[in-house]
């Protein structure tokens, strides 16, 4: 099984981010599992969010305590909430930070990843599929074609320009992972 936990603040799509993965998952024959953990539901206040996938069902429904990834959709999120709780040290933490910025204390794997200057780079409005993308790239599933397909499923509704920008979002930061899959990007 792979766990996922996504970290947020209200408004940023960590919420989608998890169901457009596992929608993914889904489609490539899996079985996924994906919910939110609220707090106040606030615009901007802290918020979690948690993928499980797996090649059998999964009864496991509780919060994940202890992550194979951690993706952070907000950076300033790692002076409030401890993001990296639980990782392991062949565990991946995945920030949307700019490369330069000040390395982190933490014993796995580090891909800072500049997704907000990424989602703006394609046109699209939020970092978070880029995110979904890297995750997806780093993970080497589910394929391309079945991300498309699921983004379409979960942001079908979105204008026909932004599920545009959405999609290239998401193509760049899958092809941002799979180039640099199991390499350490500080």
């Amino acid at each position: 099984m792979v766990s996922i936990r996504w970290h947020g603040r209200g408004g940023q799509g960590a919420k989608t981010a998890s169901q457009l993965l596992a929608v993914a998952f889904l489609k490539a024959g899996r079985y996924p599992l994906a919910f939110p953990e609220y707090g106040p539901e606030r615009t901007g206040a802290p918020v979690v969010a948690y993928t499980r996938v797996d090649s059998r069902p999964i009864r496991v429904r509780s919060a994940i305590d202890k992550p194979d990834i951690a993706v952070v959709l907000d950076a300033s999120l790692m002076a409030e909430v401890r993001v990296a709780n639980g990782l392991s040290e062949d565990g991946w933490l995945i920030v949307n930070r700019e490369a330069g910025d000040p390395p982190m204390n933490f014993a796995g794997t580090l891909l800072n990843i500049p997704a907000d200057q990424i989602a703006r780079d394609v046109g699209a409005r939020f970092a978070n599929t880029v995110l979904v993308g890297t995750v997806a790239g780093l993970i080497g599933e589910p394929s391309l074609a079945q991300m498309r397909e699921a983004l379409n499923e979960v942001m079908g509704r979105l204008r026909p320009q932004a599920l545009d920008g959405a999609w290239k979002a998401l193509e760049a930061g899958y092809m941002v992972a799979e180039g640099g899959r199991h390499r350490v990007v500080s």
